[in-house]
């Protein structure tokens, strides 16, 4: 596999940046959708049990979506910024993407590629020690 120069490593990161904003502020999304439309339905069915249930399920599922979301959308961010630590939350981010079979594979692989490319070491700056 052919090494990328720095010059051409940059807009696989741009894209890599927008496909995670994007993506994940897609689970942001989905996640506030789920919480209103379940206690929604809960609290429009007039039942107590209906809307203690779905109350729960919705927090739940829409509290669950907006963690997952979180750290993608700050890798991405990061990505755009070329923070220097937004190269190894990527690559947390993509190898917890894999398992999201086709589109979370896809972007977890190309996540892989493009920030295992020597460039990429140095693209980002030095890490910040804490």
């Amino acid at each position: 596999m052919n090494e990328l120069t720095t010059d051409e490593l940059q807009p696989h990161i741009t894209i890599l940046g927008w496909l995670y904003l994007i993506g994940h502020a897609v689970f942001l999304v989905l996640g506030v959708f789920v919480f209103l439309l379940l206690t929604g339905i809960g609290l429009a069915s007039g039942d107590v049990t209906a809307r203690s249930v779905l109350g729960i399920v919705g927090i739940s599922v829409g509290l669950l979506l907006t963690i997952v979301a979180l750290p993608g959308l700050a890798a991405g961010y990061g990505l755009l910024k070329r923070k220097s630590w937004a190269r190894p939350l990527a690559i947390v981010v993509g190898i917890l993407s894999l398992p999201n079979v086709p589109l979370g594979t896809i972007v977890g692989l190309y996540t892989f590629w493009v920030l295992s490319q020597p460039p990429a070491r140095t693209y980002f700056g030095p890490p910040v020690m804490i």
